[in-house]
């Protein structure tokens, strides 16, 4: 079963700090998203494995747009 990483807000991903095969656990930075000035940490959900990345280092992204794929 896999889990979707959404954006909690709109921004730019300014920094990607996993690849693909990663494991990773509950709470671990995954990527920082810069929205309104400040860098915000994006945390796994889930004690996982990287299945996907769905953005590029300064791609702007959308509230609730997938980020990456845990499984």
């Amino acid at each position: 079963m896999s889990v979707d990483v959404t954006s909690p807000m709109p921004g730019v991903i300014t920094e990607i700090l996993v690849k693909v095969g990663d494991k990773v656990s509950t709470d671990e930075d995954l990527m920082i998203l810069e929205a309104m000035k400040m860098e915000n940490p994006i945390p796994s959900p889930i004690d996982g494995e990287v299945v996907e990345i769905k953005v590029q280092i300064k791609e702007k992204v959308q509230t609730d747009q997938v980020l990456a794929v845990l499984k």
